[in-house]
C-alpha cells in the first residue's frame, strides 16, 4: 500500500491541527502502536506485563498481509490524539523561570482593596448596571442570550446596557482616583 504514508501524514496533520499536539510525534506514536500490534512482536506478552521472548529486528518492509488498513490507520490516529490529550491535560509543566513565587503580603492586601473600591463602585451604579456587570462578570461564562434571560431585558439591548454602565463605572472610577 504505498499510499499508506500520505495517508498517515495526512489523518496525523488534520487530526494534530484540531487537537493541537505535534503532527510528526502524532504520527510516530501511531507508527509505534503498529509495530507493537504486528505479528511477531508478542504483543500478548507485553501486554500481560511479561517480556517478550523475541522481538524481531524490523530490517524491510512488513509484507502486504501486516500493511494496517486505511480504516485502522484513521482510528489508531484518532486514539492517539485522544491518548496525547489526556497525557498533556494530566501534566502540568512548571513555569519556565521555576515555582511561582507567592504574592507579598503588602500585594494581597492592595489587591483586596482594589477589589473593594470596585464592588463598592458597582453597587453605587444607577438603575440596572450593578445587577447587570456582576451578571456578566460573575465567572459563570454566560452567553448574551443566557444573560438576557436571567437579567430579564432583550439579548438586543444587554450590550449597549453594558457599555453605558461599564463606561458610568469609568467616571466613577476615574472622579473618585481610586482606579490607579
Amino acid at each position: 500500500m504505498p499510499e499508506l504514508p500520505e495517508l498517515m501524514a495526512a489523518e496525523c496533520a488534520a487530526e494534530a491541527a484540531a487537537s493541537g499536539e505535534d503532527p510528526e510525534e502524532l504520527q510516530q506514536a501511531v507508527w509505534l502502536r503498529w509495530l507493537e500490534s504486528s505479528p511477531g512482536t508478542d504483543s500478548e506478552a507485553r501486554a500481560a506485563g511479561r517480556p517478550a521472548q523475541s522481538v524481531p529486528a524490523v530490517t524491510s518492509v512488513p509484507s502486504v498481509q501486516a500493511v494496517p488498513s486505511a480504516r485502522w490507520v484513521r482510528s489508531a490516529v484518532r486514539a492517539e490524539s485522544r491518548r496525547a490529550r489526556r497525557r498533556r491535560n494530566r501534566e502540568a509543566p512548571l513555569p519556565e523561570a521555576g515555582f511561582a513565587q507567592e504574592p507579598s503580603a503588602e500585594a494581597v492586601v492592595l489587591a483586596a482593596e482594589r477589589w473593594r473600591l470596585l464592588a463598592e463602585a458597582v453597587a453605587g451604579l444607577p438603575g440596572p448596571c450593578p445587577e447587570v456587570l456582576r451578571t456578566l462578570f460573575s465567572g459563570r461564562d454566560l452567553t448574551y442570550a443566557e444573560a438576557a434571560g436571567e437579567l430579564g431585558m432583550s439579548q438586543g439591548s444587554l450590550g449597549p446596557v453594558r457599555s453605558r454602565c461599564l463606561g458610568c463605572l469609568r467616571t466613577m472610577l476615574a472622579a473618585s482616583d481610586c482606579g490607579t
